[in-house]
């Protein structure tokens, strides 16, 4: 039991990095044409051709339940659960919080939540595929932290 949920945390805890990985070096770089529409919005639709990597990580997520139900990986579930959990963070986070796909959270007044918002809008000035910065979601650089906490 202790070992499935240290690599449930593990796994959570290792999508950040893959979040950040496959955001500079995946998604602003060979996979540009999927990601370029939720830097400058060209099309009309709610969905963005970008949410196709909450597809890519659902199915590799998946895929480990798969493992884990037919006894081929018995931490299977604990690795499936750890994406599936990144995952529904990243939602909350990025779609809900900092984009406002859903109009929730608008009027958060925490500096932790503040200081990734801050980060990510400095993302998103840059609205091509060089040049970028600060490419995790919950581990940002720690001078927006210091920003944030300074003006409390």
């Amino acid at each position: 039991m202790w070992l499935h949920l240290i690599v449930f945390v593990l796994t959570f805890c290792i999508m950040e990095f893959m979040a950040w990985f496959s955001h500079k070096y995946i998604m602003h770089g060979f996979l540009w044409k999927l990601h370029a529409d939720h830097h400058k919005k060209d099309h009309d639709s709610w969905f963005e051709r970008n949410d196709a990597f909450f597809i890519i990580y659902a199915v590799i997520s998946i895929i480990f339940f798969l493992l884990w139900q037919n006894d081929i990986l018995e931490i299977g579930l604990a690795i499936g659960l750890g994406i599936f959990v990144y995952g529904c963070a990243y939602f909350l986070v990025h779609d809900i919080f900092i984009h406002q796909r859903f109009k929730l959270f608008r009027n958060t007044d925490n500096p932790y939540a503040r200081a990734v918002r801050r980060a990510h809008k400095m993302h998103h000035k840059h609205i091509g595929k060089e040049d970028g910065e600060c490419f995790g979601m919950l581990l940002v650089p720690f001078k927006y932290f210091r920003q944030e906490f300074r003006k409390k």
